[in-house]
């Protein structure tokens, strides 16, 4: 029994009928055909939609982990063989842009996947579909449903299409400012160490959620911040820290 399956009967008939064509439609949108629909219904599956009917197992969660990592191997391949006279600084500085959630979710939204994610109705209800850390992590799920299902190959080529064809567009945007790969290329350019980022605090309920992250150097506390996903929060707490870096070496 599928994912849908399961979990179709806490949904209305026409809530059923427009969530049992999205697995055609994020095929159409992603140009890849699956030929196991059941994982790519996991990957659409957000966790609040699954604990609506206690089977908490059946989300997107891990397929986030891996798409997040195989993302990250096709982005900074491909820019390592377009970019040969690009030092790391560089390299590493776009690669965060075009994998960050801000990105992802923009693709999310662009691209419609975000109106095909199985949501619970009070996170629907709550602006889930254009929150950016469930769309973010809904477009790294559906990668690795892609990687899962056709292999490296497959995955690299949707990676390409909706990602990395937007490079030249995202790398010349001064709004996309990454603080956390500013505040890496600063402490590392003066022997100072790698930054620690630690979610110290976790507040409200799921579909609410707030994360408070402190990003730390040497053991020491240089900055913290808060989001409504650890990606935003680590955001938040590098751009203080940079702040902090800065006025301690004027």
């Amino acid at each position: 029994m599928g994912v849908w399956d399961r979990l179709r009967r806490f949904f209305s008939p026409s809530q059923a009928q427009r969530r049992a064509a999205a697995p055609a439609a994020v095929q159409q949108l992603i140009g890849y055909h699956f030929r196991c629909p059941a994982v790519l219904e996991l990957a659409l599956t957000h966790r609040s939609f699954a604990h609506a009917a206690d089977q908490y197992h059946l989300s997107n969660e891990r397929l986030e982990f891996l798409g997040d990592s195989v993302l990250g191997l096709v982005i900074a391949e491909r820019l390592y063989q377009d970019n040969p006279d690009l030092r790391e600084g560089e390299l590493t500085k776009r690669k965060a842009l075009l994998v960050s959630e801000a990105t992802l979710a923009e693709i999310g939204v662009s691209t419609g996947l975000n109106r095909h994610l199985l949501l619970a109705p009070e996170e629907d209800r709550s602006g889930g579909r254009e929150r950016a850390s469930i769309v973010s992590d809904a477009v790294e799920s559906i990668i690795g449903a892609v990687f899962l299902d056709g292999g490296f190959e497959a995955a690299r080529d949707v990676v390409i299409r909706l990602v990395y064809t937007r490079e030249p567009v995202i790398a010349t945007d001064a709004s996309r400012q990454n603080f956390k790969g500013e505040l890496l290329e600063l402490v590392q350019s003066r022997g100072q160490g790698m930054p620690q980022y630690d979610v110290v605090a976790e507040t409200g309920p799921d579909h609410e959620k707030v994360f408070r992250v402190e990003v730390t150097l040497n053991g020491q506390t240089i900055g913290s911040g808060s989001g409504h996903s650890k990606k935003e929060a680590e955001q938040r707490a590098a751009e203080a820290a940079l702040l902090h870096v800065r006025r301690a070496a004027d």
